[in-house]
């Protein structure tokens, strides 16, 4: 499959507004495949600068083994609407209780996978209310703050938008090296002008916000291993924004299991989206066993 064509919804899903408690989402929802036995709904919450569409690759293969995938696009990311200037609209416990909304309109008890930022949000809305959830799976997404070096490119991205225009720090990106590399748009499926359009559709405000928790998220992990749900640490073999061997010792810490995806790096969702969608399906299985 190319890049472009990866953008695309895989057969049977449908893109539509998820209406809320709290407003209304963009979001994937990819359905079980025909003949296969449901096993359960999955609600997939995207990285910092990504959206739903990082999880594209994902939902055939988990629609194989009978999951049902829900990926969101979080308050101001892509799709979904809100704030450009109002930063106090994603305060991180204002996300977790999004996330609770989300789970709550999709009817059913859910498997909650985060990716990077996502998984600290998913953390801080299990923390508020675990009852909605059967699992939680922190894909790529570490005990605190991210790496020095992370925070840096964080840090330039917040002065650019502190002084410029979207479109502007947009240009500005794509003239400094790899955009992962320079604070701006994480790596994901889809052409430049795809990606533009999603970097575009986010809010100022909403990067601003996400981006100082990511630089100030404290070590949450002996809280969320007093929470009675199975937890799932998954990652790629290398991650420059979490160090792996502290995503190993945060499974220690929660008594979690350990995936580890070979070849994969950050974002094991687009760089080896098979084994990831089997890790995750297979941790599922074993849980609702």
């Amino acid at each position: 499959m190319s890049k472009n064509a990866s953008f695309q919804r895989p057969p049977g899903a449908r893109a539509y507004a998820l209406r809320t408690a709290r407003g209304e989402f963009a979001v994937v929802d990819s359905p079980v495949a025909d003949g296969v036995e449901a096993r359960g709904v999955a609600l997939l919450l995207p990285g910092f600068t990504g959206s739903k569409e990082d999880f594209t690759l994902l939902h055939e293969p988990l629609a194989a083994r009978g999951y049902r995938s829900v990926a969101v696009d979080g308050r101001g990311q892509f799709e979904s609407d809100g704030p450009a200037e109002d930063q106090s609209a994603y305060a991180q416990e204002e996300l977790a209780r999004d996330v609770l909304a989300q789970a709550a309109a999709l009817g059913t008890r859910v498997h909650l996978v985060g990716h990077s930022l996502g998984g600290q949000i998913a953390r801080a809305a299990v923390l508020l209310d675990h009852s909605p959830f059967r699992s939680l799976t922190l894909m790529s997404s570490g005990p605190a703050q991210i790496s020095d070096d992370q925070q840096e490119r964080v840090k330039l991205l917040r002065d650019a938008l502190a002084v410029m225009a979207m479109d502007e720090v947009w240009v500005a990106i794509q003239t400094m090296g790899p955009p992962e590399e320079v604070g701006g748009p994480a790596r994901g499926p889809g052409d430049q002008a795809r990606l533009r359009r999603r970097w575009l559709g986010t809010k100022p405000a909403q990067l601003l916000a996400t981006g100082r928790q990511l630089c100030v998220e404290p070590d949450r992990v002996a809280e969320l291993a007093a929470v009675p749900l199975p937890f799932h640490v998954l990652s790629g073999a290398f991650d420059d924004t979490w160090p792996v061997p502290d995503l190993d010792d945060m499974a220690l810490r929660l008594g979690a299991r350990r995936t580890v995806v070979a070849g994969a790096e950050h974002s094991p969702n687009t760089d080896r989206p098979l084994p990831t969608a089997r890790a995750l399906a297979d941790f599922w299985d074993d849980v609702a066993g």
